[in-house]
């Protein structure tokens, strides 16, 4: 699909949290699908705490990290 604005530059897809935004490279311009703008929206009005996503332990060379391995 082509830019409106520059009418030449297609735009560019990609996927934010679930959420595909269409922009354009050259004037950075931002374009939603039906229903999108409403989801980014209701997820800028949740609390911070409030995701559906889980805490991820940090991980280290592909192991859990411990505190324990950098005692002296």
């Amino acid at each position: 699909m082509k830019c409106p604005t520059c009418k030449e530059t297609s735009l560019v897809m990609t996927d934010r949290q679930g959420i595909e935004i269409d922009y354009c490279p050259e004037c950075r311009g931002v374009w939603l699908d039906r229903g999108e703008l409403d989801k980014l929206i209701e997820r800028a009005e949740r609390p911070r705490g409030d995701t559906a996503e889980r805490r991820r332990e940090p991980v280290r060379q592909g192991r859990p990290y411990r505190n324990d391995e950098y005692r002296h």
